[in-house]
């Protein structure tokens, strides 16, 4: 029956748990908080935390489940964590969401 559908193919299995494993990360408010100030530009723990409204540990945390999904990135500046978003699809898909214009890159 499918195959009447031209040029239609399943995305591979790794791709579609990669891409639901994303998704699953952009279901919490905090996280999509977080990722939409982190389009703004590069934060820390701290910073991030005031701008989203919640713990600092509780943002530490959420942003762990980030990195390890790929969704953000972190370098090492001392004893600072800096964060950031480097995936255009997490802006793409933020702003499509959340119905804004383009974010101005901080």
């Amino acid at each position: 029956m499918h195959e009447s559908i031209h040029g239609f193919a399943m995305p591979p299995e790794d791709e579609v748990r990669r891409v639901a494993d994303a998704m699953r990360m952009l279901s919490d408010p905090t996280r999509v908080k977080i990722l939409w100030a982190l389009l703004q530009g590069e934060s820390s723990v701290a910073c991030l935390a005031d701008l989203v409204g919640a713990a600092p540990t509780a943002v530490s945390q959420h942003l762990s489940k980030l990195r390890l999904s790929g969704l953000v990135e972190n370098r090492r500046e001392g004893t600072y964590v800096y964060y950031t978003v480097e995936d255009a699809t997490v802006r793409a898909v933020l702003e499509r969401m959340l119905g804004q214009g383009t974010v101005v890159d901080g």
